[in-house]
């Protein structure tokens, strides 16, 4: 049977496929739509079954708010001119809306959920038959508080979600904190929770350097301690210096705002190698 314009045309609209590719799918499925979008899924299987050992490095980080809700999610796709093509950012944007509104626990609980009759693991299947490229859902956090709070750096590669305890913060002291993580990296909110195996490694390293440097041995476990305690004011987010005040931290800067304001938890999302 024939196929109109206006059908590839609708069929390019729900996949994102080409015009070519959609005018063949049709073809072969005699004009039936959802034969023809399974052709097109086909199509995305058999490239990503092709490319599934190629290195997804490149991609979109985007991250949003929904009341007490915020999520940040991660696109990942093999090159730049990929990840900076308008229809991918459009789906990582589809991606993080949906995970706005029905809040998910996993990533997987993210890419078995519909947006306009197909999965999000369908979708991304699909774009890999439109561009050829390996694709996969890298990252996917969330935060709740009080008061949340999301910041993207520019270029779309790496963002950040922030939740503080107390509601009503001040839009820019909640960003402060939030550019502060993309910034810093630290690797929690406070020494307590960093984890065991962090710790312990740094403890190592601090033994090692004493050892090194040749000091008695009875004074190693206080050096490393004190070793450990530099750590944490560099790597947990409430003793780390503020970025943009040196001279006090960010629990000092918080306490200023509220004395009883803090961070209750953080997310950060780079394809970017620290």
């Amino acid at each position: 049977m024939a196929v109109s314009m206006a059908d590839i045309t609708h069929l390019r609209k729900m996949t994102g496929a080409g015009m070519m590719d959609c005018k063949n799918a049709l073809n072969e499925a005699n004009g039936d739509f959802d034969k023809a979008m399974e052709i097109i899924r086909k199509k995305g299987q058999a490239v990503a079954a092709k490319r599934s050992d190629r290195e997804a490095s490149e991609g979109c980080v985007l991250a949003a708010e929904n009341g007490n809700f915020a999520a940040v999610v991660a696109l990942k796709c093999e090159t730049d001119f990929v990840a900076k093509n308008a229809d991918f950012v459009a789906l990582t944007q589809s991606i993080l809306n949906k995970a706005l509104e029905a809040k998910p626990s996993t990533k997987e609980e993210l890419l078995a959920l519909e947006i306009d009759g197909s999965t999000i693991q369908n979708l991304i299947t699909d774009k890999i038959g439109v561009t050829g490229e390996k694709m996969e859902l890298g990252e996917y956090g969330f935060v709740t508080g009080e008061t949340v709070v999301s910041y993207i750096h520019p270029g779309n590669k790496l963002a950040t979600v922030v939740a503080l305890n107390q509601p009503n913060v001040e839009r820019q002291v909640a960003r402060d904190v939030a550019m502060q993580v993309a910034a810093m990296n630290p690797v929690a909110v406070r020494p307590e929770e960093v984890p065991a195996e962090i710790i312990e490694k740094e403890l190592e390293i601090a033994r090692d350097k004493a050892r090194a440097a040749g000091k008695p041995e009875n004074l190693i476990d206080r050096i490393a301690q004190g070793g450990l305690n530099k750590y944490y004011q560099e790597n947990t987010l409430l003793q780390q210096a503020f970025i943009k005040d040196a001279k006090e931290t960010i629990d000092q800067y918080l306490k200023k705002q509220n004395k009883d304001l803090t961070v209750v938890a953080f997310k950060r999302v780079t394809l970017n190698v620290d």
